[in-house]
């Protein structure tokens, strides 16, 4: 199961707006419509699995393929915010340490941590909340241990015994 390869297909409503499907967020796959108003600022509502992105009438000019990948990076990025604090402020009660400092960056890994400063990839939220701690606990087990040693291992097994499962999972 690789979430990363989203299916790119673009579908042009009748003069509505663009499509696509499926964009998962959270581990559940949504389509993703996009609709042009006369509004000022940019409205997004979710219903019975679908995304819908509400635009300014500005917007119309651009391709529907980059507003939309567009929109979706922006989303990805508001979630991520709001999802990633939740993580690390988990998993700095369970190791009882934290980073210096940690950012949220579209990156071709899902996280790295350098000089003590963690960065992880908003484009994780496309997977439920159990990768998205692991990726964090992953991460926050690179403070203490630079390389993937035993010691590195060991300390992941003993905060996430199935973490195996989920470096399948986010395998690239």
């Amino acid at each position: 199961m690789n979430l990363v390869r989203t299916n790119r297909n673009i579908k042009l409503a009748v003069n509505t707006g663009v499509e696509r499907h499926p964009v998962p967020v959270l581990g559940i796959d949504y389509r993703v419509k996009i609709v042009y108003k006369n509004i000022k600022i940019t409205q997004l509502d979710i219903d019975n699995k679908t995304i819908k992105i509400s635009l300014p009438n500005k917007y119309k000019k651009m391709s529907s393929k980059e507003i939309l990948d567009l929109a979706i990076e922006k989303m990805y990025e508001q979630i991520a915010k709001v999802e990633i604090e939740r993580a690390m402020e988990k998993t700095r009660i369970m190791l009882g340490f934290a980073p210096e400092e940690y950012e949220i960056e579209k990156m071709k890994v899902w996280g790295k941590c350098v000089d003590n400063k963690i960065t992880i990839n908003p484009e994780i939220v496309m997977y439920n909340r159990n990768i998205i701690d692991y990726v964090v606990l992953h991460q926050y087990c690179h403070l203490k241990y630079k390389t993937h040693s035993k010691s590195f291992w060991n300390l992941v097994r003993k905060y996430e015994d199935k973490y195996e499962k989920y470096e399948e999972i986010i395998k690239i």
